[in-house]
């Protein structure tokens, strides 16, 4: 095992002292917005006083900073030759022992306060599924860098001896693999449609007034004026004014939010892993240990996938940090781009050819869930504001949705892989090779029985979710012998292989 290089770099550290600095932006703010309802109601709507309201706010402020306060100084952690040691709490002291060779890599991420004065955080990926396993809020850039360099070092010197043993050589050189260019990313943005912003300012409109004893309510009427001389409402052109503008809006949000989020993404690949580097304001870069990937994932929307984009997502055991477990490696990239990466995360391709449809049984769910339900919902809506029947043409494309689900959601056990297909407008093609399948789960529903269909629930090490690799509302007959199927293809692999899941934790234990 590799040891540090001295001996003060075992002693236990804390975060850095610049980490106080970054305590009046971490406190919880959102714990704030969720109480203002509740504030709002206790004074019935009729203000606050400015000098109650500056007191409430700067007492949330110094109990927040002195609880962050605590925890810095109760905070330690230690590299040890053969594991990190993570020590936090004063009263409930707890103490964290994560191995070393567990560790798959060190993700660095650093947000635009944390740059500027030098500070980075650092998430030691693993196979666990806790995002918060091992996480150092704030060190210096440098000493993320040491961290990352003795880590990979303790990690990697078992592979290294094997590969030494075998006269083998090492690679540890990184290839760049994709870059998002600026032009696709703006063009990637547009697809990123939202109205937040709208619906923040309709927030700010409702109960902006009741926040402060100043009339707020006279500053939007003047700007109503100004609003309505410029475009008078018996204008016919003023409605269309208003829904561009909206539009507008909701592209530019799109546009910013894509920028901030993936601005200079690139993804690159060593000899044992997959690294992804993208942010503008908060920088970050997340490693994809290739042994950890459990399945695969491309998909489209209804509009960039006829212009022929796409998107490659991996479902990994440490979850690279994201809550779903899914690690983007490509955002917006072409099928000639998505196929060689999709090789190189250890993926068999998806092959169409071999994929079958669910029962017709599938459309019932649809027909209840977007056309019954909301033919009831607008309704009932209609009868108080009558302008909610203007929404029944949208069942029309509910029902066609409903009655195309089930020549739409296919599937098939290869020899390599489970592979799922799912969508009408968009669509969802999943790939989980067969030493990855962890558990396997027939369900059935009420409705279900009654129609003589079952669920097909497919999970792997790094866990499942509801919208995962499952097929819905197939046969029961054929939905058993798709589980003894795929079941007797994994107890066929070497036990090596026969649980990816098994295997990633193990050669890292």
């Amino acid at each position: 095992m590799v040891k540090p290089d001295s001996p003060d770099e075992a002693a236990p550290r804390r975060l850095d002292p610049r980490t106080l600095l970054l305590l009046p932006f971490r406190v919880g703010w959102g714990s704030l917005i969720l109480a203002l309802p509740a504030v709002l109601g206790w004074s019935r709507g009729e203000g606050f006083n400015p000098g109650l309201l500056t007191f409430g706010l700067a007492l949330f402020l110094i109990v927040s900073i002195a609880s962050g306060l605590l925890g810095w100084l109760t905070f330690t952690y230690q590299v040890l030759p053969d594991q990190v040691v993570i020590a936090r709490g004063l009263l409930n002291r707890s103490r964290r022992s994560i191995p070393a060779e567990r560790i798959q890599d060190v993700s660095i991420t650093r947000g635009p306060v944390s740059r500027l004065i030098g500070l980075a955080e650092v998430r030691l990926e693993t196979g666990g599924g806790e995002k918060d396993e091992g996480v150092l809020a704030s060190v210096s850039l440098a000493e993320a860098r040491r961290l990352r360099e003795v880590l990979r070092r303790q990690a990697t010197a078992p592979a290294a001896a094997a590969d030494a043993a075998a006269g083998a050589v090492a690679v540890e050189d990184e290839a760049v693999l994709f870059r998002l260019g600026t032009g696709r990313l703006l063009f990637l943005g547009l697809f990123k449609f939202s109205l937040v912003w709208i619906a923040a300012i309709f927030g700010l409109l409702q109960y902006g007034g009741e926040l402060t004893t100043y009339d707020l309510e006279w500053w939007m009427g003047r700007l109503r004026d100004v609003v309505v001389e410029a475009r008078p409402q018996d204008d016919p052109g003023f409605g269309l004014w208003i829904v561009g503008a909206a539009i507008a809006l909701g592209l530019a949000t799109g546009v910013g939010r894509t920028v901030l989020k993936n601005w200079g993404f690139t993804l690159t690949q060593d000899e044992r892993r997959f690294r992804v580097r993208r942010g503008l304001l908060t920088r970050s870069e997340v490693a994809v240990a290739r042994r950890q990937i459990q399945l695969g994932l491309v998909e489209h929307g209804p509009i960039s996938g006829r212009l022929g984009w796409r998107v490659f997502k991996v479902q990994t055991l440490g979850g690279g940090g994201e809550a779903s477990g899914m690690q983007e490696l490509l955002p917006f990239a072409r099928p000639r781009e998505v196929t060689p990466i999709v090789g190189l995360a250890g993926l068999p391709p998806f092959r169409e050819d071999d994929l079958a449809a669910v029962s017709p049984a599938h459309a019932v769910g649809g027909l209840i869930g977007f056309v019954g339900i909301p033919a009831v919902l607008t309704g009932v809506a209609s009868v108080f504001l009558w302008p909610a029947l203007l929404l029944l043409p949208l069942l029309g494309l509910g029902l066609a949705v409903a009655l195309l689900r089930p020549g739409r959601h296919r599937f098939a056990a290869t020899e390599e892989s489970v592979q799922v297909r799912r969508g009408v407008l968009g669509r969802r093609d999943w790939t989980v090779p067969h030493g990855a399948v962890q558990t396997l789960t027939m369900r059935q529903g009420p409705l279900q029985r009654r129609l003589g269909v079952a669920t097909v629930r497919i999970d792997t090490a790094a866990g499942g979710a509801a919208g995962g690799p499952h097929v819905h509302d197939v046969e029961t007959a054929r939905g058993a012998a798709f589980v003894g199927e795929v079941m007797a293809r994994v107890h066929a692999l070497p036990p090596r292989v026969r649980s990816r899941a098994t295997a990633g934790v193990d050669e890292g234990a």
